[in-house]
Parts: structure tokens; sequence; C-alpha cells
């Protein structure tokens, strides 16, 4: 039966669990917190990676990413037999019903989705599939691609297999995926075959989760939306920023207000250097590539990535405006991910900030509390120290990057007196201006208003 318009499906969860196999291809954090995840519900999963030492790794118990909460569950379902992981493909589909594509879509040269993993992976489970298999892509595609994957399957099968094509866009947020993929607000599937949907829908019944069916293109159209609509707010929350700081508002204030309506929700409403990571950055690229290439205009698009890398750029004129010149300046920078609780470097504002202040001369030293290891693979010429009193020990300015809440409770008495100059640049708001300036910091916020050490009351400031 095919998929007409979209609706919403009741799924009830039967008494008795039914045990599911299932593979999931690609291990990245999509993949692996997939896998892990409907093993948890029961499921017997075998996770596939051509990456050998990645899966060598995982059977030793040793993850290839940090998210909170995933190890214990990878450990125990592992532990159970419920989770294998492998890099054979036909061990991979052996006993498999579900086959979950979960590979990265890279931006390509102009923008546009690589679509290569998601092919490879599509041509590598239609020569082995054996008996009737429903394919779930997971990753982020453009629009019509479950279309050409079904097409990629019948071109090369080598028997004449039936199959299904489901589109299970994903909807996790690095630092929380597991909570996220065992609370989502809701599970989106397209198909043309509804008796294939409804059995994707099965699967996640224990979570107890609307479940919304809708046709394939749809289904990858609200995936894209979705993200090129967070991305918005966060670049229009930082354009008021800007515009606060002009005027003399405090857009901490303002997105309080603004938040605080039910139509607009307080969040993706936080003010700081801009967004990256491995979603927000490719799929707004992506989708504004294929907009173009099909006749239109995503000019509002191409506003949300401009004003983005803009915001990352004022970091360092607010730096300018502390010192001068940054030229043999030692500035430390606290937080290198790009949002806590994970140590994912894709796109990280870090990255650009850290090349800006070396264009200009300055002394990088740096701390992040896990993700180290993936910045010196991308940060070149930074010491990297072992806490955030040794980056402030001697150094002229701190630029907070990452809001950790390690960073939240330092002892700034502390880093004032170790610095050379008591300069902080605060991209994400933590601190409280008041008690910085109390400390004889020059203090630059994100959107703060007047909270410049030109408007301060030097009355206020206490002896160190």
């Amino acid at each position: 039966m095919s998929v007409q318009g979209a609706f919403f499906v009741d799924i009830t969860v039967p008494e008795v669990k039914r045990v599911s196999g299932i593979c999931v291809v690609g291990i990245g954090y999509v993949g692996l917190v997939t896998g892990a995840c409907l093993a948890d519900l029961g499921n017997r999963v075998v996770c596939l990676d051509v990456v050998e030492e990645k899966v060598d790794r995982l059977r030793r118990g040793v993850l290839p990413i940090f998210e909170p909460g995933l190890q214990e569950i990878v450990l125990r379902n592992h532990t159970a037999g419920r989770l294998e992981f492998t890099t054979s493909y036909d061990q991979g589909l052996k006993e498999a019903e579900f086959v979950f594509i979960a590979v990265g879509t890279p931006s390509g040269t102009n923008g546009e989705a690589d679509l290569s993993f998601v092919r490879h992976a599509a041509e590598e489970v239609a020569r082995r599939l054996a008996q009737p298999t429903i394919i779930v892509n997971k990753s982020t595609v453009p629009i019509g691609t479950a279309d050409w994957v079904s097409e990629t399957i019948k071109e090369q099968q080598v028997s004449n297999v039936p199959f299904s094509v489901v589109s299970n866009p994903e909807f996790l947020r690095e630092g929380s995926a597991v909570r996220d993929f065992m609370n989502p607000d809701r599970i989106v599937l397209g198909s043309t075959d509804h008796e294939a949907a409804q059995r994707v829908a099965e699967l996640y019944a224990p979570l107890r989760a609307p479940v919304l069916v809708t046709d394939l293109r749809t289904a990858e159209m609200i995936k894209y939306a979705s993200n090129a609509f967070l991305a918005t707010k966060i670049s229009f929350v930082n354009e008021m920023a800007n515009i606060c700081e002009a005027l003399g508002a405090d857009v901490e204030e303002v997105a309080r207000g603004m938040g605080s309506d039910h139509r607009i929700g307080p969040d993706f409403l936080k003010a700081g250097a801009g967004w990256g990571g491995s979603c927000f950055p490719k799929d707004v690229k992506a989708l504004a590539h294929l907009a173009a290439m099909h006749g239109c205009h995503p000019q509002l698009l191409r506003a949300v990535m401009e004003i983005n890398y803009d915001q990352r750029k004022r970091v360092i004129i607010k730096l300018r405006e502390c010192l001068g010149t940054l030229r043999g300046k030692v500035i430390g920078v606290l937080g290198l991910s790009f949002k806590p609780n994970t140590d994912d470097m894709r796109d990280a504002p870090a990255i650009d900030i850290v090349h800006f202040l070396q264009q200009e001369g300055a002394q990088v030293r740096a701390y992040d509390p896990v993700s180290v290891d993936n910045a010196r693979r991308v940060l070149g010429d930074v010491s990297f120290c072992d806490s955030p009193y040794a980056v402030a020990e001697g150094a002229d300015a701190l630029i907070l990057m990452t809001e950790w809440n390690e960073f939240k409770h330092l002892d700034m008495r502390r880093i004032a007196r170790s610095m050379r100059q008591a300069v902080m640049v605060d991209t994400r708001n933590v601190y409280d201006p008041s008690k910085l300036r109390a400390l004889r910091f020059k203090y630059r916020g994100v959107g703060r208003g007047c909270w410049t050490d030109s408007c301060l009351d030097q009355d206020e400031a206490v002896a160190f």
C-alpha cells in the first residue's frame, strides 16, 4: 500500500517485544547512538564500519566519540550479546531484517552533500540481499536521495529479493544524543510502502513517541528544514546581539523576553560566536545549493551563513579594542569543541578564532576538558595546557569559547592575578560582567550593551 499525504500513526507496544535483526552501516555519532539504543530496546544489532581500527577498539569497549551515557549502553548491550561490531557486510546482513544507512554526507566543493558513502553502502547492501529487507535512510541526505538509493539497489541486486526504502531522519543533538533518542519529540518516517513504514515505527514503539508518516521527499525535507530553521534562529539572535551592543541593550534580557512568547520559545536564542558542528554548517550549505540548482534563490539561507561567519570575526575585533595590536600577545582559549559535552571539532568556531589569532601574530594557548586529541589534528602551533589556570598564567587575554560547566566555577580572582593583562572575551555570556569588572577585568561579552571598561564605575573595582 502506498503512502499518500502526511499523517500521525498510533503504534501499540506489544505485550511480548518482537526481537528484530538490525544492521547499522556507519559507526559515527548517528550510527553508534542508533545502534546502541536500538539494542537497548531489545533488538539484535550489528554495527558495521569499513574502518577496521574503529571496529577493533569498539570490540574492546573503546568508543570513537565522547557522548554522555553512550559508553554504558554500548558496554551493557555488547556484554549481553545484543550489540556486535564488524567490518564485514556479509556478517552484518546475514540476519538483518532492517538495514540502517547512517554514513557521513560531508560537504562537497560547492556546498553540495557528498553522497559517495551512501552510494557505496547501498551498492554493498544490494549485492548481499538474501531475504526481504527494509532499507532505512538515517543519514541526512538531499531531497530525492531515497529514490536513487532504491534505483541503485534494484540495479545492483544479484537476486530478485523484495525490499523497501524508508526515510527516517535523525534529530539527535551531540551532547544529549542518547537522551534525545530515548525521548524524541517525534519520529519521522517517509515511504511509498505503508507496511514498511509501519514495521519501522514498531521498532520505536517502546519510546511512545508521536510517529509522522509521509512520503520520502517530504521526510527528507523535514530534516533539512528543521536544521535550517534552528541555524536561522541562532544567526538571528546574534544579529540582535550586535545591534544590542551598538545601542546599549542587553541581548540576554532581550532573548528572555522574546523566548517567553510561546510562538517563539527560548531554545536556540543564545547569542555567541556562531554555530558549528557536524550538522548545521553542512546542512544549510547543502539546502542552499540544492535550492539554487532547482531555480530558487535562497537569500535567507545565504544571509544566515554570512552572519554566522561574521560573528566569529567579531571576537578578534573585541580583542583589538582591548589590546590594540595582537602581535606578540599571549591569548588563551577556554573550550575548543563546538559545544559542551562533546569532543566534536567539526567546524567548531574555535578553529577559525585560533587561525585568526595566528594570522594577527598572537601566541595561542588552549584547554578543553575532552576534545584536545581531536583539536591537535586540526589546530597547528597551539600550546595545549592541562588546566584553565595554566592557560591564564601570563596571558594577555582569555577567550571563553565553549561553556563547559568547569569554566562556570573558576576562581576568577586567581585567574586575574595570574594574567599579564586581565582581559576576558566571553563568547557565551557565562560570566557576570559586574563581578568581573570588580576584579578589574576588561570584559567583552556578546550583545551586552555598555558592559565595557569605558562605561564602568572604577570605584567599584576591588584590590586583588
